[in-house]
């Protein structure tokens, strides 16, 4: 199916960490629709193999690639060969996250270094990683998945999460600053409660109390997140640079 829209997108290729499920599964199938090529990294087979089987299902042809973002000296390796494949990187999606629903008094020094890891080291240095070819690439943006959370302290998740998406909406804007000379836009979409895996995390009583919270009275949909997405990954989207798009329901104004 392709996607009819007033956007442009080109003959581009995106790589989406966390792309094998929930909302970066979402992006995948979103950009896929737009006809850009897609890489979608996990560190997880089974999860991989089960995103690329849905999307065949669907008509679409991604490639897929087992990786750990923390490990950082497999990164470089791993883009050498998607580049090789596609013949470039025009888009970074950073989507990859670890949820913590640890209290502040049982937070565990591994839990913090797991969160970390993924969710803010994981995603500057594959940035980093990303660079060369980003900035060779056609109309190349670099666009974060953080979190109401980072916005505004979160109700329900843990402080090792509300740091890494707080520090995935600061890099967001340091980035932009840093590559607007090469052209790179930088920005990020800071969706509320979705409905994932993550979500159903959360016993019902978190979540009746979570859901009371919301203006619009519900919780939110990966492919909303992923329109998002989808937009900053436009054409039409190239003055927009170190922009939080929040997809919350109202939760967090400002």
């Amino acid at each position: 199916m392709m996607l009819d829209s007033l956007f442009t997108f080109g003959r581009r290729t995106a790589v989406i960490t966390g792309g094998s499920k929930n909302i970066g599964l979402a992006i995948a199938e979103k950009f896929s629709q737009a006809s850009l090529q897609v890489a979608i990294v996990s560190s997880n087979a089974e999860h991989l193999n089960a995103a690329q089987t849905y999307l065949n299902g669907r008509g679409h042809m991604p490639s897929v690639w087992l990786c750990d973002i923390s490990n950082v000296s497999s990164l470089t390796p791993m883009l050498e060969k998607i580049h090789a494949q596609y013949g470039s990187i025009d888009i970074l999606v950073n989507s990859a996250g670890i949820l913590d629903l640890s209290t502040v008094e049982d937070t565990t020094e591994d839990m913090w270094d797991s969160v970390l890891d993924v969710n803010l080291k994981g995603t500057f240095f594959i940035t980093q990683k990303c660079l060369p070819y980003l900035k060779t690439g056609t109309d190349p943006r670099v666009i974060n998945i953080a979190s109401n959370a980072g916005r505004m302290g979160g109700y329900a998740n843990g402080m090792s999460y509300t740091a890494s998406k707080g520090g995935m909406i600061s890099i967001t804007y340091g980035l932009a600053r840093k590559l607007a000379p090469f052209g790179i836009t930088v920005n990020c979409v800071a969706p509320g409660t979705i409905e994932s895996d993550m979500s159903r995390m959360r016993d019902a009583e978190t979540h009746k109390k979570l859901l009371e919270k919301f203006p619009l009275g519900r919780i939110g949909t990966a492919d909303e997140v992923a329109s998002a997405a989808l937009y900053f990954a436009s054409k039409e989207s190239g003055f927009s640079t170190g922009a939080v798009l929040d997809v919350n329901g109202g939760m967090f104004m400002g």
